[in-house]
């Protein structure tokens, strides 16, 4: 059986270390279903994220309130479940991905264990220490080092203000994971509230290129650009925590992956196809669209997961 560890990294002399990239490709744009049917999630041989993952959600630059709240409140809601009477929840997405320790070789089956995301620390640059545009080779391991370097065993996420650039973000993605010195997994989120909306903000608004949308769907929490980054974090953290180092489950060549959440980009709900996210809720008060509920009553719309058990893209509704 596959070495498992919690979190199979340390921060050492970062100085030193080279970076290397998991692209998550194309995280909350609509992609081409042609990738679903093709999709191949296989194992690779090495770790996946276990038993408690701790968190640092890195702020950077001065992010609104909104966004704070929206994505705190999602990872919050990965491990605890609001009102039992509102279904689905979050935790029970959530549990998908927990799922995939089953898949290792020798695994048992009948009990899955529960995967706890804590936040452990969250840290705010709003003095843009590095700048509003930050290239990839200086910025993350400054960043990771600079956070990171008296805690160990953490998972740092990068959030950015909607006035910061960030080579790679909107590019080719609205989120991506990486690993820092082959050893040090990584999530960078982007914001599109204006850098661009009209790639990373489908479903709530047409994109500039791909499948036109029949219609557009209302944000859950009424702020189209947090509630698209909360399901871009959703995508590259179901990705992450099954591929942290690039040798666990995923499809493709190593250094252009498809994960277990990028294999399934643009799928809400059934019956979904481009253009169409699929079968979701409306909230009858606000007429935001949702298709889980996490802890205070909060609404989240979150993308389907690539079903191990399956080989198809899983989705709550």
């Amino acid at each position: 059986m596959a070495k498992m560890s919690s979190f199979p990294i340390r921060i050492i002399s970062l100085a030193l270390f080279s970076i290397s990239f998991l692209p998550s490709l194309n995280n909350g744009q609509l992609t081409r279903h042609s990738i679903l049917t093709r999709a191949k999630i296989v194992y690779h041989g090495g770790p996946i994220l276990i038993e408690t993952i701790n968190v640092a959600l890195i702020w950077y630059g001065n992010v609104s309130l909104n966004k704070k709240e929206a994505i705190a409140s999602f990872l919050k809601s990965l491990n605890t479940d609001g009102n039992f009477n509102l279904q689905p929840q979050v935790t029970k997405w959530w549990k998908m991905v927990e799922s995939y320790q089953a898949m290792l070789p020798g695994a048992k089956h009948d009990k899955v264990p529960k995967i706890i995301v804590n936040v452990a620390k969250q840290i705010n640059d709003t003095s843009y220490k590095y700048g509003r545009n930050l290239t990839i080779g200086d910025f993350i391991t400054k960043i990771v080092k600079e956070h990171t370097k008296e805690a160990k065993n953490m998972l740092p996420i990068i959030i950015t203000a909607k006035d910061v650039n960030m080579e790679g973000v909107c590019t080719k993605t609205c989120a991506y994971n990486g690993i820092v010195g082959n050893i040090t997994p990584y999530i960078i989120l982007g914001n599109p509230e204006l850098e661009c909306p009209r790639k990373c903000e489908w479903p709530f608004i047409q994109i500039d290129s791909g499948p036109k949308s029949i219609f557009f769907l209302q944000p859950p929490n009424l702020d189209k650009a947090a509630d698209a980054m909360v399901i871009a974090l959703a995508t590259t953290l179901a990705d992450t925590v099954t591929n942290p180092l690039n040798t666990g489950f995923y499809d493709g060549l190593p250094k252009n992956s498809i994960g277990v959440g990028t294999a399934c980009k643009a799928i809400f709900g059934s019956g979904a196809f481009p253009g169409n996210p699929g079968k979701v809720h409306i909230d009858a008060h606000t007429g935001g669209s949702f298709n889980a509920h996490g802890i205070k009553d909060q609404k989240f719309l979150l993308p389907a997961i690539w079903n191990p058990k399956t080989s198809s893209c899983w989705t709550l509704m």
